[in-house]
């Protein structure tokens, strides 16, 4: 916006009219902003409570780092350079309006001098120009991207106005930075300044009005500065009310996103059946959706054609939050609420979400890969929104014949298989020397062996050969033989909270008995939830997973390599390994260290693509889609590399769900799954 006080108002006694309108517009506009938001405010605190960790000081930098300058955008150039040109554009302006506002409207009537002098204002004037021209860039590949591009991601099935939403918001965006250079153009044809060149935009549009003859140039200055004035102060009253108000909501989500580790799940009882039993950072969550699609676009269940898309689900439950009623399901206490007590409206008779906004299909079909969390600009959670749905499906009994047996298994047996305890540890049968036993005698190393390595006869000769390159490297290690249970990660994330805390606390039982330092897992939903839902590291007891620790035996010396192998491979991350929990070099490393050849997956390490398994998928039915599985279309990916004829995994369920898609996709002849211990057993001749 320009000054409130242009040029000409001593010369055009409209000027007062409008300078008044001005005045009252603005004011109006404040109002319903801020009543606007506050309704939003409202509703979000009627969700259950959550408590912010993590000191502010790290919340201020990562506002900074993924808020203003919007880190997370970086991978997509185009989109990073639109968004930043469009924020900081808006931004800048919008300071440059209040700081000549207050020059004008408050140093000088009350102060009697001004600061916008000299020096400071030549390079005021040739600021605001610049970044109002960076606006117009941004609007242009925004409008470009959204009407002409036409990326499938941003299509949205949930709102049935959303293209006229962002065209709107585009729009009028366009039209304010448009009639305020128009303004600076039409002052400056009526009285060149000297510090016109300090103005470009401005001065190159003087030269198109120049021929006007005076009188029109007043007219239209007033006619262009009011359009400029009366567009923002509707753009600023409609923003709590548009898709705008993702730039509040979305702000305000990275400053307060949770910062506890990604791979730890908080207890939730129930579930969640309605709004209200969501916790109030999740209400928050669904308003700051930006529309974005770019967790749709990495879902592996949605490109299978399963119907789950993250974002429309979110999208789904934020329309429901903002359809006038409020949150569904219990409110808590108002003196535990967020942000005050002030009482929050009754929702004790609305109905549930099940059904009615999400379906079971939809919940089921998410193997909790955490791709569509890595994905989102502003730290949404739709995994987490997921399993608290999930819980309540459980809570009440619905879920598929299938998983249910799976989850009868692993109460009865404390395993997936059905197979009796004293039966998890005969795979150690064939080894040429005996494991110790860690419930008898003190070991350094711990091995927390899992239900796939210990049962999956597809898996047992990987763990055998883990074993061996233990054994080879002179490794003080033990197993907890039958007393092992399944740690609970995928029960937990299928909903059973109940069944996961009945194995973790038997688990837990055993551990204290046992003596050693650290615990090592294969298996990296084990080490997901060992490293971060168990009390151990607060009890001093390091997890690691089996990469890690032969990536350092091998940099120490312990495991000495005696030749290398030839051979081109690629390396799947497991999402429970990489995305949760950060290890991307340690199984580098070691197939560095074996001499192979590897070769990068286009989508790899934060990026790469889920086998399916998770989130308890592996024990459910799987339906045919429209799409491709994910494990086939990892298969295919790796194929299409050309030359690469190994695959190699770092997780007992990846080895089972990638050798079947092998079969099933026709690439026996082309490809092979290996595990990283099998190849380092066979360079140590074990």
């Amino acid at each position: 916006m320009e000054p409130i006080r242009p040029i000409f108002y001593n010369i055009h006694e409209h000027y007062r009219w409008a300078e008044t309108g001005a005045y009252v517009l603005g004011g109006l506009a404040a109002v319903s902003f801020a009543w606007g938001c506050w309704g939003h405010v409202r509703r979000w605190r009627q969700g259950q409570p959550e408590p912010l960790d993590g000191p502010w000081s790290e919340r201020v930098k990562e506002f900074v780092k993924f808020g203003l300058f919007q880190g997370r955008l970086a991978s997509d150039p185009y989109a990073w350079v639109m968004h930043l040109a469009i924020f900081f554009g808006m931004a800048v302006l919008f300071l440059g309006t209040a700081l000549a506002t207050l020059d004008q409207e408050v140093a000088y009537l009350l102060f009697g001098s001004q600061f916008l002098r000299g020096g400071f204002y030549l390079g005021y004037k040739l600021v605001l120009d610049l970044f109002a021209v960076g606006l117009l860039i941004g609007l242009g590949l925004a409008f470009y991207r959204r009407y002409w591009l036409k990326p499938a991601r941003l299509k949205d099935q949930v709102h049935p106005t959303f293209p006229l939403d962002s065209f709107y918001l585009l729009a009028i965006l366009f039209l304010i930075v448009l009639t305020g250079l128009m303004v600076e153009g039409l002052r400056l044809a009526h009285a060149s300044a000297p510090w016109a060149a300090w103005s470009p935009a401005g001065n190159l549009l003087a030269g198109v009005f120049h021929p006007l003859p005076e009188e029109t140039l007043q007219v239209a200055h007033l006619v262009a500065w009011s359009v400029h004035g009366l567009l923002a102060f509707v753009f600023i009253a409609l923003i709590p009310h548009s898709k705008a108000f993702h730039l509040v909501s979305a702000a305000a989500n990275i400053l307060l996103r949770n910062r506890r580790p990604a791979g730890a799940l908080s207890a939730r009882g129930a579930g969640v059946r309605g709004l209200g039993n969501f916790t109030w950072r999740q209400l928050l969550q669904l308003d700051a959706c930006t529309w974005c699609g770019r967790c749709q676009e990495q879902c592996p269940a949605h490109a299978s054609g399963t119907g789950l898309s993250p974002r429309n689900l979110v999208l789904k439950l934020g329309a429901e939050l903002l359809r006038g009623t409020g949150p569904q399901g219990a409110s808590p206490p108002a003196a535990v609420r967020p942000g005050g007590n002030d009482p929050a409206p009754s929702v004790a008779a609305a109905p549930s979400l099940h059904d009615s906004v999400v379906s079971g299909a939809e919940l089921w079909a998410c193997t909790t890969c955490r791709a569509c969390e890595e994905a989102c600009p502003v730290f949404i959670e739709p995994q987490r929104a997921i399993v608290d749905l999930r819980r309540h499906l459980v809570s009440e009994g619905v879920v598929e014949k299938a998983l249910g047996d799976a989850l009868h298994r692993l109460n009865r047996y404390g395993n997936s298989f059905g197979k009796p305890e004293r039966a998890r540890a005969r795979w150690t049968q064939n080894l040429e020397r005996p494991i110790k036993d860690a419930r008898k005698e003190a070991v350094e190393y711990l091995w927390f062996v899992g239900d796939y390595a210990s049962y999956d006869p597809r898996v047992q000769e990987v763990t055998r050969a883990t074993a061996r390159v233990f054994q080879h490297a002179a490794l003080d290690f033990g197993i907890l033989y039958e007393d092992e249970r399944n740690a609970g990660n995928d029960v937990r994330r299928v909903g059973e909270e109940g069944l996961f805390e009945m194995l973790r606390d038997r688990n837990l039982e055993v551990l204290s008995k046992a003596r050693f330092k650290t615990l090592v897992t294969t298996d990296p939903h084990s080490y997901n939830s060992l490293k971060n839902e168990y009390p151990l590291r607060q009890n001093g007891v390091m997890v690691k997973h089996y990469t890690e620790l032969l990536a350092e035996l091998i940099q120490t010396g312990r495991l000495p390599l005696r030749r290398k192998i030839e051979g081109c491979v690629a390396f799947h991350d497991p999402c429970y390994l990489g995305r949760y929990n950060g290890v991307y070099d340690a199984p580098r490393h070691i197939l560095g260290a074996l001499g192979l050849n590897r070769v990068e997956l286009p989508r790899s390490r934060a990026g790469s693509y889920c086998c399916g398994a998770g989130g308890g998928r592996i024990w459910m039915e799987d339906v045919p889609g429209p799409g491709e599985r994910p494990a086939e279309n990892r298969i295919r990916e790796v194929v299409a590399l050309g030359g690469v004829r190994t695959l190699v995994v770092a997780c007992p369920k990846d080895l089972v769900m990638f050798r079947d898609a092998v079969k099933t996709s026709g690439q026996e002849g082309a490809l092979v799954v290996r595990d990283v211990a099998e190849l380092a057993c066979e360079a140590l001749g074990a």
